[in-house]
């Protein structure tokens, strides 16, 4: 009788933590850069104009923070450094170089341009701005897509999928941030924002169903393997189960009376859920699918490092959104008192 051993080295992952925390971040500022851009051209005292301050606000933490959480993760400067000292581009990684940069110029160009409130140039920034974030929507979403050696990111559904769950993420984020601008969350459009909550979970069922029938037709991998790993593994039949009942539960909150939103304590456990599904979400994708072999059986053990790769650079960005949104806050309560929110275009 013969016996065979098998045996699986053991990988370090490739994408740390820091990863989940860039494309969370950036994906929230790609989808306020898209909001207070379309908010820009609205009338004054209307229900878009009543939601920028809070767009920008999120816009302004956001596009500071993400980049910070992409230089961690890049680890050496030089590696930034070789983006542009050679150039690729056929590389996503590498157009996200020039993007990234140009995007997180626009966002700032455009939170000054609020600040000093003229309308005319916010407008002709916006329209930039909007052209930028869904350059690093694309950008972001490809440079995963592109790796074929990982069926459950090799699909087209995934870019749709992290800008569909950013969207809900930054209108959370709005939910969130309204709280300490003047005003609170009673100074929020609440039809509106209610409005684009309902958008973004519509999108996410058609996005899911369209996975679906693709992937049972046995024209998308990801689905099959999506599939093998619900049967095999009952860690991921919780992770898709539990994504399941918090859209579920989000649809609930929803579906109560539209005034509840702006309530505070319920404004607060929705801007909770949206942000947690759009950061769980990310969280699967990069940390529990590099956990899965690209060949052989079983699944890779992965345990949270304590350190800065791990649950201290968590915190640590955590800490440096806490700090922004508190500096920016404060900045806009500042401009209320200083011009009683008068909205006058220059």
């Amino acid at each position: 009788m013969e016996i065979i051993e098998l045996l699986t080295p053991h990988y370090e992952v490739a994408w740390l933590p820091w990863a989940v925390q860039y494309f969370f971040l950036v994906g929230i500022a790609t989808c306020a850069a898209l909001i207070a851009a379309g908010c820009a051209f609205a009338a004054p005292a209307s229900a878009g104009d009543r939601l920028l301050p809070a767009a920008t606000v999120v816009l302004a933490v956001a596009a500071i923070a993400a980049p910070v959480s992409l230089l961690a993760d890049l680890h050496q400067p030089g590696r930034f450094w070789h983006f542009y000292a050679h150039f690729t581009s056929w590389s996503w990684m590498s157009l996200g170089a020039v993007l990234l940069p140009a995007f997180v110029g626009l966002a700032l160009a455009f939170c000054a341009a609020w600040w000093f409130s003229h309308r005319p140039l916010l407008r002709v920034l916006g329209v930039l701005l909007a052209a930028a974030a869904i350059s690093v929507l694309v950008y972001s979403g490809s440079e995963v897509m592109v790796l074929k050696s990982r069926p459950l990111w090799s699909t087209p559904f995934l870019p749709v999928n992290f800008a569909l769950t950013a969207w809900l993420a930054a209108l959370g984020a709005m939910l969130l941030v309204a709280r300490w601008l003047p005003g609170g969350t009673a100074s929020l459009p609440g039809a509106l924002v209610r409005g684009l909550i309902w958008a973004g979970i519509i999108g996410a069922i058609l996005t899911a169903l369209s996975w679906m029938a693709t992937g049972m037709a046995g024209e998308d991998a990801s689905f099959t393997q999506a599939q093998r790993l619900f049967a095999e593994f009952p860690a991921w039949r919780m992770s898709f189960l539990g994504s399941i009942v918090a859209g579920l539960a989000i649809i609930m909150l929803m579906s109560c009376a539209p005034r509840r939103l702006l309530h505070p304590f319920y404004s607060l456990t929705v801007a909770g859920m949206l942000l947690s599904v759009g950061w769980v979400f990310r969280w699967i994708v990069f940390m529990e699918a590099q956990e899965v072999p690209k060949y052989g059986a079983g699944l890779y053990l992965y345990s949270l490092p304590l350190g800065s790769d791990g649950l201290l650079g968590m915190a640590g960005v955590l800490g440096l959104c806490i700090a922004l949104i508190a500096i920016a806050t404060w900045l806009v309560s500042e401009l209320r008192g200083r011009r009683c929110l008068t909205r006058t275009p220059a």
